[in-house]
């Protein structure tokens, strides 16, 4: 089993920066791919949308075309954290972010294919 908990989430003026964090329990962390996953307000858990993900390792890394450039995800396994950094922001980056873990290759993170998810945090982009 394991647990995840995000935080960091908070309103912020379109072109800033947040940084996202999640954080994991478990010993198996390391061997987990990680992702995270937005899903924007008065939308349904299915219309939930990939945001980015990352191998155990943190050597490859994946990330929707809407965030490309612009969003940097990183994990750091000795302290159980995967973060998403995030740039240059747009209100329509404006939802609530899960952040996801799985035994799959972090090419194929989808909400289909992961098995662990944490609760969210809002992310509120002003325009």
């Amino acid at each position: 089993q394991v647990q995840l908990l995000e935080s960091g989430g908070g309103l912020v003026p379109a072109g800033g920066s947040l940084r996202l964090s999640c954080a994991a329990s478990g010993r198996t962390f390391s061997s987990y791919t990680m992702g995270w996953f937005r899903q924007a307000p008065g939308k349904d858990r299915k219309d939930r949308r990939f945001v980015a993900a990352i191998n155990w390792s943190g050597g490859s890394t994946y990330y929707a075309d809407s965030v490309k450039g612009r969003f940097t995800i990183s994990r750091d396994n000795a302290k159980n954290t995967v973060y998403l950094q995030m740039n240059s922001l747009k209100p329509e980056d404006t939802a609530v972010y899960n952040c996801a873990s799985g035994r799959v290759p972090a090419n194929l993170a989808q909400t289909s294919t992961m098995d662990y998810w944490g609760k969210g945090t809002l992310v509120n982009v002003s325009s």
